[in-house]
């Protein structure tokens, strides 16, 4: 069955401590037991197997219960989030969610039936093979979400291998594939799941020295932060042993400078997509951007410089969109690598790719020379269409101290000279006093709107 392994593994760890909420821990023998209550619960408002169900909420002791029982009621899903509010209507539609329990800042909730019959096909044929689902939300961040639907069970398949035991952070939201991957990689391995209701560097870097956290998976967005901030020298972070990133390109800047400043911590590239989830990876060593991705379940080729990964924890397809995945299973992901031997550099979104004149100029090679200029606090760059090149280069910045803009711009353009090539110095130079990243710590490469 999807999830019964998963309980009896659980119930070896009784007294243990499952998860930290609001400074309160829960041990493993209580989290079941909210488990055992939410069916009861389920039980009693008719809820039945396959029913589409919207869980809004963090990682609060009652949301992680209610998500293990929906799992074992084999119902559809949907985690929603704080960050997503602005679509949430959006994507109770589109996931043709027929009840939705909401979850406050107390880890109360209220159950709220919808008057919606799910009937998309792929919702249908999931119901029909009695399996437990999940939908996720692409980020929008180019366009259009899209929400993937996941047999659970497939999901849920890899954590049956037994790994290391973690006191882990979670950052990633619970809406995120790298959120569930985290809170499921914890609880079948008997650690310890610590929620923060901030994902402020302050706020996180005072978790992990109270309750002595050992794995962050996080963002290079968030890291930037964590370097600005300057956190890390407020709080002993010694029980740190590996820090994970993914969801976006690392700044080669970014990365070594914590790797120098935390030179205790393992740093590790993850991979991973909403329509896969996520592949095992290994990074040459901590100060690499070169990882090997793959792993049991997962098959990885390169075609003219793109990754492309075939997978068995693959979704079912989109509820709104065409399926990406070609007539073998193969999906493009989009991804622009480079390839030494078993290892991949990650080098950009191919939508990404700024074209100057036939030239390729990937973002994060010149975010990573901006994030070492004096003054810059963060730096983005996409292109912007020309009728002579096709594109130029722009970079918009945040700024720690006001400075001229004419000046400052002078002083980028001088400080890429030797360090860029001349069509990958930026054209246009914008200062900006907007944060530069989403709710998911993930870059927004488009012009703001002001």
């Amino acid at each position: 069955m999807a999830i019964e392994w998963l309980f009896e593994r659980m119930s070896q760890w009784g007294d243990d401590p499952a998860l930290i909420w609001a400074d309160q821990v829960t041990t493993y023998a209580q989290l079941l037991d909210k488990v055992a209550l939410w069916q009861t619960r389920l039980d009693e408002h008719g809820l039945k197997a396959g029913q589409v169900v919207a869980l809004s909420g963090d990682y609060t002791p009652n949301a992680c219960a209610l998500l293990l029982a929906l799992i074992d009621r084999k119902a559809i899903v949907v985690p929603l989030t704080k960050a997503a509010e602005v679509h949430r209507a959006e994507f109770l539609d589109i996931a043709e969610v027929e009840v939705e329990i909401a979850f406050d800042q107390n880890d109360g909730w209220v159950v709220q039936a919808r008057a919606v019959l799910a009937s998309n096909p792929l919702i249908l044929q999931l119901r029909a093979a009695g399996a437990p689902g999940l939908v996720l939300f692409s980020s929008g961040s180019t366009g259009k979400s899209k929400a993937a639907l996941h047999d659970f069970t497939r999901l849920l398949e890899k954590f049956k291998v037994p790994r290391q035991k973690m006191c882990t952070l979670t950052f990633l939201l619970l809406d995120h594939i790298g959120g569930i991957n985290t809170l499921f990689y914890t609880l079948s391995n008997g650690g310890t799941v610590v929620s923060v209701r901030s994902r402020d560097p302050d706020v996180v870097c005072q978790a992990i020295e109270r309750y002595g956290v050992e794995l962050l998976p996080t963002s290079p967005t968030f890291l930037n932060l964590l370097l600005i901030s300057e956190a890390y020298k407020r709080y002993d972070l010694s029980s740190l042993k590996l820090v994970t990133y993914g969801t976006e390109v690392m700044p080669e800047s970014t990365l070594q400078r914590v790797h120098e400043l935390l030179p205790h911590v393992r740093l590790q590239q993850t991979y991973g997509l909403s329509e896969l989830g996520i592949l095992r990876s290994k990074s040459k060593d901590s100060g690499s951007l070169w990882v090997k991705v793959g792993g049991e379940g997962f098959e990885t080729k390169v075609v003219d410089g793109i990754l492309w990964i075939r997978a068995q924890s693959a979704m079912l397809g989109y509820l709104n969109a065409p399926s990406p995945f070609d007539a073998e299973g193969w999906m493009n992901t989009g991804d622009m690598v480079e390839v030494d031997g078993e290892y991949i550099r990650i080098l950009g979104r191919q939508s990404e790719i700024i074209n100057v004149g036939g030239q390729k100029v990937y973002p994060a090679e010149v975010e990573s020379v901006l994030l070492q200029m004096d003054n810059v606090k963060d730096a983005v760059v996409f292109g912007e269409k020309n009728p002579i090149t096709g594109h130029i280069v722009v970079a918009r910045v945040n700024l720690f101290e006001p400075e001229d803009p004419r000046a400052f711009r002078q002083r980028l353009r001088a400080f890429c000279r030797d360090k860029l090539a001349a069509y990958k110095i930026p054209v246009k130079v914008e200062i900006s006093g907007q944060a530069q990243f989403n709710a998911r710590y993930k870059r927004v490469r488009q012009p703001q709107t002001v």
